[in-house]
C-alpha cells in the first residue's frame, strides 16, 4: 500500500485532500504544524479539527512543534523586513522553510514515507525532455496558489502531491460534503495566519516595533504630513495617508533610515522594470540569455507581458511592456509561460 503524510490545517481543503488519498487507496498519516506561540491561538482550532478528521478517517495523527522555527522563520522576517521598510511576503517562505521542507523530512527521518500531500490548488507534472518536475497553475483560476509555491525545490516538488489541483473550489465543498467531513462548511481564511491571530497586520506589528512618528513627504522633500510608523505604509498604498490634496497621492517611497515616507501622484509610483532577488527556477533550468514570460508581481495582479534577463548571483532584471504600478520590495514576482510556473524570487529594488 502506498504511504502518504498529509498536511492538516483543519480546513476543508486539506481535510478532504487527506479523505480523497484515503479513498483511493493510500495509507494516510495526518500530520499537523503546530506554528503559533501563545495561548488561544488560531493554531488551536485548527488541531482540533485537523485531530477529529482523522478520527472520522480512522487514521493516525501526528503534531510537530514548529513554533520556534515559524518565529524566526516568518515572524522575525516578517519584523525586520517591515522594520527596513519594505513589505514582505510570509507565504512563499512559510511554504518552503516552514510547511513542505520539514514535512518532508520528517515522514522521511520519522515515518518511512517519500510522499506529503497538501491541500494547495495547484499541479505538479514531469517532463522526460528535461528530467524537471513542473509547477502548474491549478485548474481553478481563482484558488491558483503557484504565486506561493514558486520557492520549492525539484526534491520537493517530486516529494509532493496535490489531489485539489484538478478541482474547482465548490467540487472541493461537495466532495467534503459527501465523505461527511465535519469541515466541509467551513469558512476559509481570508488573511495571512498573522493577521486573523492579532486581527490586522497593524496590530501585529505593534506587538514587535514601536511606532515612531516622522514625516510624509513629496517627491520634492517637502514635509505635507505626519506618520506615525513607516512600517504601517506599503508602496501603492492610498487610503489611510490623512492628507488633503488636489490629486490622489501614493506612497511611492519608504526611507526607513531618514524614517519617512514619501508620497506622489500615481505616474511616479509606476515603474518599468525592477530587480528580484534569491530567484528559484521551478520548471526550468535557469537560463543563460533573456526569455520572454507573463508576470505576476502580487497574488491577485494579471500576468504581465515582461522580458527577464537573467544577472548574477541568483538574480534578474524584470523589463515589463508596459510600466506596472505599485512595485513592492519584498513582494514576490513569479512568471509563467501559460500555466507552466518558470520561476520566481523577492523583488528588491527599483532600476
Amino acid at each position: 500500500m502506498k504511504k502518504v503524510v498529509v498536511g492538516l490545517s483543519g480546513g476543508v481543503d486539506s481535510s478532504t485532500a487527506a479523505a480523497i488519498l484515503h479513498n483511493q487507496g493510500y495509507d494516510v498519516i495526518g500530520l499537523t504544524l503546530w506554528l503559533m506561540k501563545g495561548k488561544g491561538q488560531c493554531c488551536s482550532e485548527g488541531m482540533i479539527d485537523a485531530a477529529s478528521i482523522c478520527e472520522q478517517l480512522g487514521i493516525p495523527h501526528e503534531v510537530v512543534d514548529m513554533r520556534d522555527v515559524f518565529q524566526t522563520h516568518i515572524v522575525d522576517y516578517l519584523v525586520t523586513g517591515y522594520g527596513a521598510g519594505i513589505t514582505p511576503l510570509p507565504c512563499s517562505q512559510c511554504n518552503k522553510t516552514v510547511k513542505f521542507g520539514p514535512m518532508v523530512e520528517y515522514a522521511r527521518e520519522k515515518l518511512g514515507c517519500d510522499r506529503i500531500a497538501t491541500g494547495h490548488y495547484a499541479r505538479i507534472s514531469y517532463d522526460e525532455a528535461s528530467g524537471r518536475y513542473q509547477l502548474l497553475r491549478a485548474v481553478d483560476r481563482n484558488k491558483d496558489q503557484t504565486y506561493f509555491l514558486y520557492d520549492l525545490s525539484q526534491d520537493l516538488l517530486a516529494a509532493s502531491l496535490f489531489p485539489l489541483g484538478e478541482m474547482e473550489k465548490a467540487d472541493t465543498r461537495r466532495i467534503a460534503a459527501e465523505y461527511g467531513l465535519k469541515t466541509a462548511d467551513k469558512p476559509e481564511s481570508q488573511d495571512l495566519c498573522l493577521v486573523e491571530s492579532n486581527g490586522s497586520m497593524r496590530a501585529f506589528l505593534d506587538k514587535y516595533i514601536s511606532p515612531k512618528k516622522g514625516d510624509i513627504v513629496d517627491t520634492t522633500g517637502k514635509v505635507i504630513g505626519q506618520h506615525d510608523g513607516v512600517h504601517h505604509y506599503t508602496i501603492g498604498q492610498r487610503k489611510g495617508l490623512g492628507i488633503a490634496a488636489a490629486e490622489p497621492l501614493y506612497v511611492i517611497a519608504l526611507d526607513a533610515v531618514n524614517n519617512k515616507v514619501v508620497v506622489g501622484d500615481r505616474t511616479k509610483a509606476t515603474q518599468p522594470e525592477c530587480t528580484v532577488s534569491r530567484v528559484n527556477w521551478v520548471s526550468i533550468a535557469e537560463p543563460s540569455t533573456p526569455i520572454r514570460a507573463a508576470v505576476q508581481i502580487r497574488y491577485r495582479s494579471a500576468p504581465e507581458p515582461v522580458t527577464i534577463i537573467p544577472l548574477e548571483n541568483s538574480r534578474v532584471r524584470l523589463v515589463f511592456d508596459e510600466p506596472q504600478f505599485s512595485i513592492t520590495p519584498g513582494q514576490a514576482a513569479v512568471w509563467y509561460d501559460g500555466d507552466n510556473v518558470l520561476g520566481g524570487g523577492i523583488i528588491d529594488q527599483f532600476s
